[in-house]
């Protein structure tokens, strides 16, 4: 190699990493304008819901064990499978926006709202006899009651999807969380209606709607699926805390551990969300390569957050337990339960992303096999032999929480490292524009007729 092919090799190397520090920053920016909003939404949400867990744990042993018990039945039955299957939106409306269908974006809004309100009508039922439910499954009686107390008033809530508003007393918290919700429902439908933001995007409400709900059903079911498998895993692990000898002490720890790894988790969903938009809108647009790109930003910016959140957990957790109960017992145990929960959280913020990637590109149902394995093949056995054969009791079922979250973690990493992304952009636009000429296919015949 001459000295004149040398130099113009290590010109050419620099351009190519001019170009790709520069489209890096262009693409952190793009995530970071979705993300960002995204979490702020995610976690201001969810934190008045931790607000009100704090405030009822300083009350009494039964008043957080029975709202624990009652949060976590009610997530199991309604609101996972509400985040779940609109999580078919992610699929439809990012992959229409990003293919300038924007009119089937609303279309599609307005099918989700339908299908998500006749779901509801049945949970509520669930709800109504809650604590025979949990007595039948071998729960605390006295717990059962006040649980079922409890998820009565967030039947509103439900309607409405949630926002909560807490109170001292935890029946005013779940009044609080339903008037909430209602509330920023309203402020939402005022921000859709008027603003410039949603000016492409909205369109009047029509019987179109109506033919939009199979769409959204075949990617809602399997969304939910995706979702709740995991949610529901989580859950379940509550609700065996109750079975140990001291329930109270067990299902409050578990709870604590519970709410801040959830509260974790909205920080990880936004991103999430954020990474779904931009490979929803990337695919329907044909953009194979920035999808590739937005996944290894994403990544990045997930292993970023969860180095941070888990190095301070770790620093604070000695008092972390205060902020929920002055039960000095209560607090150290969650103490203990602290690196693994931090474990988990490392894991989750990953999955997050990838999950994010799997509702972008349409593969909900891969995600629901993903989850089914990882939690119920590996995560609740190993968390029921640690937890009541090994009398790990509380940290061993928090152990099976973490070897799931591995082991789901890997095999979606996997499925997204061997993906071949340019079929799956074809794919999409196939998708989006095969629906738009049945659309006017069903509109030419109605004409003719």
């Amino acid at each position: 190699m001459t000295m004149k092919d040398a130099m113009e090799e290590g010109s050419n190397n620099k351009w190519e990493w001019r170009k790709t520090r520069t489209t890096l920053m262009v693409e952190l920016k793009k995530m970071s304008s979705i993300a960002g909003p995204m979490v702020a939404t995610t976690v201001l949400q969810y934190l008045l819901q931790v607000v009100s867990v704090m405030m009822v744990g300083h009350l009494s042993q039964l008043s957080l064990s029975s709202v624990a018990i009652a949060t976590s039945l009610t997530n199991v039955s309604g609101f996972s499978i509400l985040s779940g299957m609109a999580g078919g939106l992610e699929t439809l409306c990012g992959q229409a926006y990003g293919a300038g269908e924007f009119e089937k974006f609303g279309m599609y809004t307005h099918s989700a709202v339908i299908s998500l309100t006749m779901v509801c009508a049945p949970i509520t039922m669930i709800w109504i006899f809650m604590d025979k439910i949990l007595i039948l499954i071998g729960q605390d009686t006295t717990i059962s009651y006040e649980a079922r107390t409890y998820a009565l008033w967030l039947i509103p809530a439900l309607f409405a999807s949630a926002i909560l508003k807490p109170l001292t007393r935890h029946i005013g918290a779940a009044i609080s969380f339903s008037l909430g919700t209602w509330l920023n429902v309203l402020i939402l439908l005022c921000f859709a209606k008027y603003s410039y933001a949603c000016e492409k995007t909205r369109v009047s409400f029509s019987t179109k709607a109506f033919l939009g709900i199979r769409d959204f059903f075949r990617l809602a079911v399997p969304s939910a699926a995706m979702v709740c498998l995991k949610w529901w895993a989580c859950e379940l692990l509550v609700l065996l805390a109750g079975l140990f000898q001291d329930p109270k002490l067990e299902t409050s720890v578990l709870s604590i551990c519970l709410t801040i790894s959830t509260l974790h988790f909205t920080i990880s969903y936004g991103l999430g969300a954020a990474t779904s938009t931009r490979v929803s809108n990337e695919l329907g647009a044909g953009n194979p390569k920035a999808v590739r790109f937005s996944v290894c930003t994403a990544m990045f910016l997930a292993i970023a957050e969860a180095l941070i959140i888990t190095a301070i957990l770790l620093g604070c957790r000695h008092i972390l337990g205060y902020a929920y109960t002055n039960d000095t017992m209560v607090v150290h145990y969650v103490a203990l339960m602290t690196p693994l929960l931090c474990a988990s959280i490392f894991t989750d913020s990953l999955q997050a992303v990838l999950s994010g990637v799997a509702r972008g590109s349409g593969w909900q149902h891969v995600g629901a096999y993903v989850n089914l394995g990882a939690f119920y093949l590996v995560g609740v056995p190993i968390g029921v032999v640690l937890g009541f054969v090994a009398h790990f009791r509380a940290k061993g079922l928090w152990i099976g929480i973490v070897a799931g979250s591995i082991v789901q973690t890997l095999f979606l990493f996997i499925i997204t490292a061997l993906t071949n992304w340019n079929k799956q952009a074809v794919m999409a636009r196939e998708r989006i524009f095969d629906d738009t000429s049945s659309d006017e296919s069903a509109t030419n015949h109605k004409t003719i007729v």
